[in-house]
């Protein structure tokens, strides 16, 4: 990965890097904050939302503070492939900038829009294999982030020790967001939309182990009750019911008076932070 720039912060080194991805056939780009010391270090994966690039949260969301002092490695990378002859959308919620951290079955999207292996496959082998790491891993991320972050972790447990989300897309086969990038990345066929949709997966068993008990001991959501998005797109009283069937915990938090901004993930990032440093040091 080639670096194109670099700073310190907090005792700590923040990179911004890209590389040529096998997996998209694009360019992608990168943050990634190292603690001082010389590791290994458990890693937090961001995932952020819609019209975001990996510069939307290293430079707004004030995550590296908390970050230097648990002792943690966080990444954020953009949100799709981009660049000449990768298809595009006039709409800011379909294309470049809305990837949805799926891998689109669909023309014109299939060659380049994978971003659920790019992340789960990709993403990780170079970051264990650049960086001093533990080789464990958790997974947070915003609005389109958000459901991200719990659809890849549902989808792949083995690979994430805790999720967590601020604002999720919590049900996007029940919201017009979601109904309009998987009708154009996956098809027509709604059981292949069902399969990224966290809620139910969920209601599904994704949540459970084995034996039935839920694989994560806890999922944090938080939610601004003044989130413009909240009742038509973000839904999360699907999850907190789908949760609750299954006996998977999952804490919802509605935070009065917030909304869908940085501005919310801000004041609360650290909580999160230390939720996810808790358990990966566990």
């Amino acid at each position: 990965m080639e670096t194109t720039k670099s700073h310190v912060v907090h005792g700590g080194t923040l990179r911004y890097l890209k590389h040529d991805s096998a997996t998209t056939g694009t360019p992608m780009t990168l943050s990634v904050f190292v603690p001082a010391g010389e590791g290994p270090f458990p890693v937090l994966i961001w995932l952020s939302g819609l019209t975001c690039t990996e510069d939307n949260f290293t430079t707004k969301a004030g995550a590296y503070k908390a970050a230097a002092e648990q002792g943690v490695i966080i990444v954020a990378p953009d949100t799709s492939p981009r660049g000449e002859g990768v298809a595009d959308d006039p709409a800011y919620d379909l294309g470049q900038g809305a990837g949805f951290y799926v891998d689109a079955t669909q023309a014109p999207w299939a060659p380049h829009f994978r971003l659920e292996t790019y992340v789960t496959d990709e993403l990780i082998a170079l970051i264990d294999a650049e960086f001093p790491t533990t080789k464990t891993r958790s997974i947070f991320g915003h609005s389109m982030g958000g459901h991200g972050a719990l659809t890849l972790a549902l989808r792949h447990p083995e690979m994430f020790t805790s999720v967590s989300a601020f604002a999720p897309i919590s049900s996007p086969t029940r919201c017009a967001w979601g109904e309009k990038a998987f009708g154009a990345y996956l098809g027509e066929d709604r059981a292949e939309w069902a399969k990224h949709d966290a809620a139910l997966l969920i209601e599904g068993g994704a949540a459970q182990d084995a034996d039935g008990k839920g694989r994560f001991d806890d999922i944090l959501v938080d939610q601004g009750d003044a989130d413009p998005f909240l009742t038509d797109q973000l839904k999360p009283e699907l999850l907190v019911a789908a949760a609750k069937a299954v006996g998977q915990r999952l804490t919802l938090r509605m935070q009065p008076g917030y909304d869908h901004s940085y501005f919310f993930m801000a004041s609360f990032v650290d909580d999160h932070v230390a939720f996810h440093a808790t358990r990966l040091k566990a």
